[in-house]
């Protein structure tokens, strides 16, 4: 597109990638607790809900945040969402955090969001851990040995949509879930040793 419309396009580009880069940092920092807002200006005003949204801003082939947050952002991730099967949707403290997945129809909507545990989530957490710290495969594959004893637990040989919140992890959803499937594959790839690792991040 650039090459289209001249060098002027280009630089009209780049400015307003520099400006959504800067409103992005000043606007969705929440200081306070050293992560990302989930919402800006909602209905309540900022909301400090931690989940793991914000990892998109790291892992992306073209990281938004500020690299100074990194680690900050990683480290909250890490302790409050990451379980042995994915990350979680919203973080325990949270008034509106459901452990389990289950009841009817109504209760099991009402945390399908709100706590219930997302393994394809480790793909995005994984990109972001190995930007900043590139040189551990070992440490970013170890993330995902929780999920191996699951392949034989549920539909055998896959890896269930969901899972609870809190231990023992029990599989909800579907029993072979594609996503689930795919980061897990790729981040299985990502983390062998002989295979590079491109400059623009994890994978």
């Amino acid at each position: 597109m650039c090459e289209e419309h001249g060098e002027g396009a280009g630089r009209h580009l780049d400015e307003a990638a520099e400006q959504a880069r800067s409103s992005f940092n000043a606007r969705f920092w929440y200081a306070e607790g050293g992560y990302l807002y989930d919402v800006i200006d909602g209905p309540h005003g900022d909301d400090p809900a931690c989940r793991p949204n914000q990892l998109l801003a790291i892992s992306l082939r073209h990281p938004i945040l500020d690299q100074a947050r990194w680690e900050p952002v990683i480290a909250v991730v890490r302790q409050r969402l990451l379980t042995p099967m994915g990350l979680r949707s919203l973080a325990p403290d949270n008034p509106d955090y459901k452990p389990r997945y289950d009841g009817d129809l109504r209760a099991r909507d009402a945390a399908y969001h709100q706590g219930t545990v997302w393994p394809w989530l480790l793909g995005p957490f994984i990109e972001a851990w190995l930007r900043i710290h590139p040189g551990d495969r070992a440490g970013a594959r170890g993330f995902l040995e929780g999920l191996v004893p699951h392949l034989s637990e549920a539909g055998l040989g896959s890896i269930s949509e969901i899972f609870d919140a809190e231990a023992p992890f029990a599989p909800r959803g579907c029993v072979a879930q594609a996503w689930s499937v795919a980061e897990m594959l790729r981040c299985w790839v990502m983390t062998t040793e002989s295979i590079p690792i491109s400059p623009g991040g994890g994978g």
